[in-house]
């Protein structure tokens, strides 16, 4: 038996054809959900980028306790699993998060692994001089790089991309070369996972000229591939080009699915091979009218995301599940396919009964950024519950490894450092109890109510003290069960649930 996961960063599920999408080229896409199961009801569970991989490793939300940041000494880690009941793990990636402060000890729980450079104003070349680059829309700049964190990463892209005018050394077709290069060397073996993750089509949105074909529009402004994350400000044909220059991209990362499953299809590994093909999150195109996430609160766009699966046991394809499911499930899905047993820790469900039949996994789910709206769906209904303090407070990180996303936290975070009782989950640890930084955001933490059967793309919340309660006795089961810290509760204005005995 073999694995392979086929992950993409910021994917948009109303960007695909099967979800609906029109005019995107993604033919891939249309040939994966007629090979694969296609789940209709996949939500996002802690966000951003690393946290959502968190999950991805222990099956269980973790944006109640930590921000951005590492594995954890406590925490079980599927591939760590999965190695050592005798599969072997491969990872390759151009993920560049991985390989900074807040992202470290992910890669390493792998058998071996692959990075591939480039991405994102990724530390890459070494270029003193300044490198050309075009008048461009938006704030963006170079001025100040040295002490200034976005001018420096901009500067970066720029020089990346000197190295990447070909698509060949575009750090997405040698992500997908390696994993693809793993499946043939390890095809006549037996019992491995390999895990193919693109940063793609994650901004900037870089792409080349065969895929912008696919979507001729009229601009003539300033380059623009590279939102901030922000309301939208742009011109309406400003505005379309941003759109299509990310459908470009999804276009280039349709383009390496097809890759895959071309080798899938040549080497005849449906018969013993499970395919997940997956995202972390979507991204705002205009939509509430925000470019990107964040920012603004975790709107369908960006909660609700595409997944496709095929399970060579079960052997459907061409079919939709409606069931519930979120990235807490994937580990727990590996694991129960190579038969190895779940961690207690782990709260994902296996979904081979959905894939089979398609079973219930479960009521509700929780997902959302800490320090932000708590969010709950049940799949009709989602809620997102602001912060009852006009402070949003308090808040506190909870770990063992005090990083951010750039680097570790500062001296002055640490100073009044207090030692947690152990959680749950941390295995008799105690971790430090660390004051939060502060949520910034220009969009208000107000309580929202939204009914996705009346109103999909949620532009009309609703008051319904019913289904309001219905949605709070979901979201704080959910919470107790994750042991949520008890001040998350007094946050949000909710009851903190009294404890049987």
């Amino acid at each position: 038996m073999k694995a392979i996961m086929l992950m993409f960063d910021s994917l948009n599920r109303h960007m695909l054809p099967p979800y609906g999408a029109q005019g995107v080229h993604a033919p891939n896409f249309t040939r994966l959900a007629e090979r694969c199961v296609t789940f209709d009801n996949c939500y996002v569970g802690s966000m951003p980028c690393i946290p959502a991989r968190r999950e991805l490793h222990t099956g269980r939300y973790n944006f109640l306790h930590r921000s951005w940041g590492p594995l954890e000494p406590f925490d079980d880690s599927m591939p760590a699993i999965l190695g050592r009941a005798g599969i072997y793990t491969h990872l390759t990636t151009d993920h560049q998060h991985y390989f900074e402060d807040g992202g470290a000890t992910y890669h390493s729980r792998y058998h071996t692994w692959e990075f591939s450079r480039g991405q994102e104003g990724d530390q890459w070349k070494g270029h003193v001089e300044d490198p050309d680059i075009p008048p461009v829309r938006g704030s963006r700049t170079i001025d100040g790089w040295h002490g200034d964190f976005e001018a420096r990463k901009y500067r970066q892209d720029w020089v990346n991309r000197l190295y990447m005018t070909d698509e060949a050394d575009h750090p997405q077709t040698v992500t997908v070369d390696h994993g693809i290069e793993f499946i043939r060397t390890n095809r006549d073996e037996d019992r491995w996972f390999v895990q193919i993750e693109c940063f793609d089509p994650h901004e900037p949105f870089f792409s080349y000229q065969k895929y912008k074909d696919h979507y001729p529009h009229e601009y003539d402004g300033p380059h623009f591939d590279w939102p901030d994350y922000a309301r939208v400000t742009e011109d309406p044909l400003t505005a379309q080009h941003l759109k299509m220059e990310y459908a470009a991209l999804v276009s280039m990362c349709d383009a390496s699915l097809g890759r895959v499953l071309d080798v899938m299809d040549e080497l005849n590994l449906w018969d013993d091979t499970l395919l997940i093909v997956n995202t972390d999150h979507g991204f705002l195109l205009g939509e509430h009218d925000w470019w990107a996430k964040n920012k603004q609160p975790w709107y369908n766009e960006l909660a609700h995301i595409p997944l496709s699966i095929w399970d060579p046991r079960s052997r459907r394809q061409g079919v939709r599940c409606d069931s519930l499911v979120q990235m807490i499930d994937l580990p727990a899905t590996l694991l129960e396919y190579f038969g190895v047993e779940r961690p207690p820790d782990m709260q994902g469900v296996p979904l081979r009964d959905a894939l089979a039949t398609g079973a219930p996994t479960r009521e509700a789910c929780l997902f959302g950024v800490m320090g932000a709206h708590v969010n709950v769906t049940d799949g009709r209904y989602v809620y997102m519950r602001g912060p009852a303090t006009p402070d949003n407070a308090p808040l506190y990180e909870y770990t063992l490894m005090p990083t951010h996303l750039q680097g570790m936290f500062a001296v002055e975070e640490l100073q009044d450092i207090q030692l947690a009782e152990p959680f749950a989950f941390t295995k008799g640890c105690r971790t430090m109890k660390i004051a939060a930084r502060a949520w910034s955001t220009p969009a208000p933490f107000e309580t929202l109510l939204f009914d996705l059967a009346a109103d999909p793309r949620q532009e009309h919340p609703i008051r319904d003290r019913a289904v309001e309660e219905r949605m709070i006795a979901h979201m704080m089961r959910l919470m107790h069960e994750n042991d949520a810290p008890p001040e998350q509760y007094e946050r949000l204005g909710l009851p903190e649930p009294v404890l049987a005995g």
